[in-house]
């Protein structure tokens, strides 16, 4: 697809491209230069307070943890009582 470059280097992305890639308004796009081509990707700008989560070894420990419920190797307590009984914390 052709495009034209405007006034203030603003390009317009065709419409079904946007519907295709799921774009919204506010979206931020990556653009890169790569071998004389323009390559252009959405990207989620993630707050730097959250980002643990989706560290490799977070994100592991959540399949993991999603591998357990599917096995049925979770319980849960119906008081705190039986919590810390169950955790060998009751006295």
């Amino acid at each position: 697809m052709l495009v034209e470059l405007k006034q203030k280097s603003q390009v317009t992305i065709p419409s079904e491209l946007v519907k295709k890639m799921n774009l919204r308004p506010g979206d931020k796009l990556e653009v890169i230069e790569q071998d004389g081509r323009l390559i252009i990707t959405p990207v989620v700008i993630i707050h730097r307070d959250q980002v643990w989560f989706y560290s490799k070894e977070w994100q592991q420990g959540e399949v993991r943890v999603n591998e357990d419920i599917k096995e049925g190797k979770v319980r849960t307590a119906s008081s705190k009582a039986e919590l810390f009984k169950d955790l060998g914390l009751d006295e």
